[in-house]
This record gives structure tokens, sequence and C-alpha cells, in this order.
């Protein structure tokens, strides 16, 4: 369910407190070596657009399995896909066993592009 708001109100981003003992993160670019193009590029494809848009507005926990976001592709267009997001700095991803989880860098991208991540949760995707 995507969160409904009135024409002056935004959606409210969901940022959940990180709990202890995670597993460390993927290798991932520092905050200040982020760059807006990439991200811009990362952003530009419609399904990681939606998968940012739904962590950010959605997330039920800290980070998620790529299972969480009920995307009808085969597992390597989604590993592919979640790759794209995580080398353009947008999220980061840790690895439990298995699996991976990923969840945004709210603070870092905020801190290096204000309103970008606000514009992604204002951005209502178009119906399938």
């Amino acid at each position: 369910m995507t969160p409904r708001t009135t024409e002056n109100e935004r959606p409210a981003i969901k940022v959940l407190s990180e709990p202890p003992d995670l597993p460390p993160p993927l290798p991932e670019l520092a905050a200040e070596d982020i760059r807006l193009e990439t991200v811009l590029a990362a952003l530009s494809d419609p399904l990681r657009l939606r998968i940012v848009r739904k962590l950010l507005l959605e997330s039920e926990k800290f980070d998620h399995t790529c299972g969480w976001f009920g995307l009808d592709r085969p597992k390597s267009s989604l590993t592919h896909h979640f790759k794209a997001l995580r080398e353009a700095g947008i999220t980061r991803q840790r690895q439990y066993g298995l699996e991976r989880r990923s969840h945004v860098r709210v603070a870092d991208l905020n801190a290096r592009f204000p309103g970008l991540l606000d514009l992604v949760a204002d951005w209502t995707p178009p119906e399938r």
C-alpha cells in the first residue's frame, strides 16, 4: 500500500533505526564520491525508481530482500538492478547468509543532493 497525501503534503520518507550487530555492508562508494549523474542514470530506469520509492515509503524493517518487493522478474534481472543501485551509491546492501538485503542511504543522499529523495517519494508510478 502506498501512502496517500493531499495536494500540499509530501509522502513521509521512513527512516528506521539501524539495528545492532548488522553484517558489514558490501563494497560501496564513500558518501563524498556519490555523483549526481550516476545517481540520475540509475534512477532513470523505472523499475529501479520504483524499488527506491518503495524502500523510502513502505519499509517495514531496516532492510529488505528482493522478495519483499513482489517484483515479477527473473532473479538475474533483479540482481542486476539492485547492484546498479548499490554501485551508484543509492542503496546499501548487506549479506545475510545466502540473501542480500537493501536500504536507501538516506542520510548520505540528503547530504549530497538535498531534495532528491523527496522528488523520488513524490513520483507517481504509472499504472501497470
